[in-house]
C-alpha cells in the first residue's frame, strides 16, 4: 500500500538528487531515509532506485511508483480541498508561483483584495522564471502559477489570462521617434540604426529579440544588458535608445512614458502569453478560483477559468 509519508520522502530524494540532500530537506537522518527506501521497495516487491550508478536514477518500477504516487497526492489534495469547500471553510494554504516582474506589477493590486476576503488563507509565494515555475507545478513543488509561456505540457492545464504583443519602446530623442508618430506599427528593421537596451541572456524577452534580429539580418548596437526590466525601460527613455518589450509592461502611468514613443512590431506574432496553470485533475478551491478572478478584474480581461472545479 502506498504511504503518503513515504511518497513525500521518495519524491524529495528524486528532486534533491541524493539521500544526503533529501535528509537535510526533510530534517531526518540518512539511515532513517534509507530505511524508508527499503520499506517502499519491500512493499513494492522491486527496487525503485538503480544501484548501478552513483547518481539517483529511478528504475522502471520506480518510475511507475512515482506516477502512482503523484496520482495519490492529487487525490489526497483534492479530497481535503473539496471537503473544505463543502464545509465553507475560509482557512487554507497554497503555494503560488509568479515571475518577479509580473509579481511587481500585479501583487500590489491583487493581494489587498484577496487578503481582505480570505485573511486566514496563507500563501507561500514562489518567485521564479516562467519555465522554472511550469516545472515546479508539474513536479508538485508549487500548487498553481501565473506564467508567460508558449509551451504546453500535457499534464498541466492552462487558462489564458492575457494576450501579449511585442512593442518597441523608443526615447523621443531617437531618429525613429522623429520619423514616426507614437503608436505606429513598424517593421523591426526600421530601428536597425538605433542603440538598444537589452534584457540579459536567459530572459525570455531576450530570446525573442535575438531570434527577431537573426530573422531580419540585424546586428544593432546594444548599449547595455540588464536583468531588470523596469531599469531597462527607464534607461532607454533617458539614454536616446530603444527597448524591445511585451506591451503589458508599457502603460501610460509608467514614470518615463512622457519621454517615449511606443511602436507595435509587425514582423511576427508574439507567441508567449500570460496564463494561469495547474496540474490536470487538480481541484481548485474557492479561494484559488477567486484569486484568478481578482487578477482578471485588475487586468480588465474576461476570466476563462472553467466552470468545472476539477479539470
Amino acid at each position: 500500500m502506498i504511504n503518503l509519508k513515504h511518497i513525500t520522502a521518495i519524491m524529495t530524494i528524486v528532486r534533491e538528487g541524493s539521500i544526503t540532500a533529501a535528509s537535510k530537506k526533510l530534517f531526518i537522518s540518512q539511515p532513517a531515509l534509507s530505511q524508508t527506501i527499503k520499506q517502499v521497495e519491500k512493499d513494492l516487491g522491486a527496487p525503485i532506485f538503480s544501484r548501478e550508478t552513483h547518481r539517483i536514477e529511478l528504475t522502471l518500477e520506480g518510475k511507475l511508483y512515482m506516477e502512482a504516487a503523484q496520482q495519490m497526492q492529487m487525490i489526497d489534495r483534492n479530497l481535503h480541498a473539496s471537503i473544505a469547500d463543502v464545509k465553507e471553510q475560509v482557512h487554507g494554504r497554497f503555494s503560488l508561483g509568479i515571475s518577479t516582474q509580473r509579481g511587481l506589477q500585479l501583487l500590489p493590486q491583487v493581494m489587498p483584495d484577496f487578503l481582505q476576503r480570505y485573511p486566514h488563507v496563507q500563501i507561500q509565494l514562489q518567485e521564479e522564471g516562467s519555465g522554472r515555475l511550469e516545472h515546479m507545478v508539474s513536479e508538485g513543488q508549487c500548487d498553481v502559477a501565473f506564467v508567460t509561456t508558449n509551451s504546453k505540457r500535457n499534464h498541466l492545464h492552462y487558462v489564458l489570462i492575457e494576450n501579449e504583443r511585442l512593442v518597441l519602446l523608443a526615447a523621443k530623442t531617437t531618429e525613429l521617434a522623429h520619423r514616426y508618430p507614437d503608436g505606429t506599427t513598424l517593421d523591426i528593421t526600421e530601428a536597425e540604426g538605433e542603440n538598444f537596451i537589452s534584457m540579459s541572456q536567459g530572459h525570455s524577452v531576450r530570446s525573442v529579440q535575438d531570434q527577431l534580429f537573426r530573422e531580419n539580418g540585424m546586428n544593432p548596437r546594444i548599449l547595455l544588458e540588464t536583468h531588470n526590466l523596469e531599469a531597462a525601460k527607464s534607461i532607454a527613455a533617458r539614454a536616446n535608445a530603444v527597448f524591445l518589450v511585451p506591451n503589458v509592461y508599457v502603460t501610460d502611468s509608467m514614470v518615463d512614458r512622457y519621454r517615449t514613443h511606443v511602436y507595435p512590431i509587425s514582423n511576427r506574432s508574439y507567441e508567449r502569453h500570460f496564463y494561469f496553470c495547474y496540474q490536470q485533475g487538480m481541484y481548485l478551491t474557492r479561494y484559488v478560483r477567486d484569486l484568478v478572478h481578482i487578477v482578471c478584474d485588475k487586468l480588465h480581461v474576461p476570466c476563462n477559468l472553467p466552470e468545472d472545479e476539477a479539470v
